[in-house]
């Protein structure tokens, strides 16, 4: 090898030291790059579980929450949301009386976390849409046709629980769990309404016609009886009167005369059939 041979690699070796590090920049740029691209990690938030897809078919077991790696291309991860969610719903049904019944119903329900899977696998994450409201729907009408209008007002637990049972039964069945149910309200048809406050207005005024009839008896059996007890103390009064009681009595009436008397006595005049007394005050007057 000559000079000029061992001049040339020297260069070249001097070249490749010089671009060695740009290089390996670009090979450590170029696996960052695939790696943001492919995405092979993939973070589960609280109250999720991710669904791992591998070419499309769904595997045995979820994700928990936190950080978890998958293979790029290969797998594929779903999140679905297994916090307790509240859904609103208005049905109109009939009552067993043939009402019209609007009913506006509160459910409070979550997936079953470990089910999360089966729940994607069979009805996907339009749960809610796909189950949970029509379930909602039929379970009010349902429930709603066992009783009159005016039970579902009186009876108003007794339907609500009723109507929970019957729906926790049906959801449980899809993995999907009831945590809380409540009757919102009831609304009816105007005639039914209207007839309800007619009624109500019928029952007060019976209510207050009776209380005044008891209270005119009352009334009553107080004057029979403050009149018997008169006449029973006249009664006893007549029975106590004798002929000594009435001189007694005529007696007392002649004292009590003489008390009043101013001692003078009447004048008489006249020889004829009828005298004038007194006549003497009237000629001094």
């Amino acid at each position: 090898m000559g000079e000029r041979d061992v001049y040339r690699a020297k260069e070249a070796m001097e070249s490749v030291m010089k671009k060695g590090p740009k290089r390996l920049a670009l090979i450590i740029g170029a696996i960052l790059l695939f790696l943001l691209i492919l995405h092979p990690w993939v973070q589960i938030g609280a109250g999720e579980r991710g669904i791992v897809l591998n070419f499309g078919a769904v595997q045995k077991d979820a994700l928990g929450e936190g950080l978890h790696f998958r293979v790029p291309i290969m797998q594929n991860v779903v999140t679905m949301d297994v916090k307790i969610q509240k859904s609103l719903t208005s049905a109109v049904a009939s009552s067993s009386d043939l009402q019209e019944v609007t009913s506006e119903v509160a459910l409070n329900y979550h997936i079953i976390p470990d089910k999360a899977n089966i729940v994607y696998q069979s009805i996907g994450i339009q749960f809610k849409e796909r189950i949970v409201d029509p379930a909602v729907q039929e379970v009010v009408k349902a429930v709603t046709a066992q009783y009159t209008a005016e039970e579902l007002i009186t009876k108003r637990p007794a339907v609500s629980e009723a109507m929970r049972a019957n729906l926790a039964e049906r959801l449980l069945k899809h993995n999907i769990e009831v945590d809380a149910f409540s009757i919102v309200g009831f609304s009816f048809s105007k005639a039914f309404t209207e007839a309800i406050e007619s009624k109500q207005t019928a029952e007060q005024l019976a209510l207050k016609a009776k209380r005044d009839l008891e209270r005119i008896k009352i009334e009553a059996t107080q004057t029979i009886t403050a009149a018997r007890a008169e006449a029973e103390s006249l009664r006893l009064q007549k029975e106590n009167i004798s002929t000594d009681l009435i001189e007694l009595r005529k007696i007392e009436a002649n004292l009590k005369a003489i008390d009043k008397w101013n001692g003078i006595l009447p004048q008489v005049t006249g020889s004829g059939a009828i005298p004038f007394i007194g006549v003497g005050d009237i000629q001094k007057k």
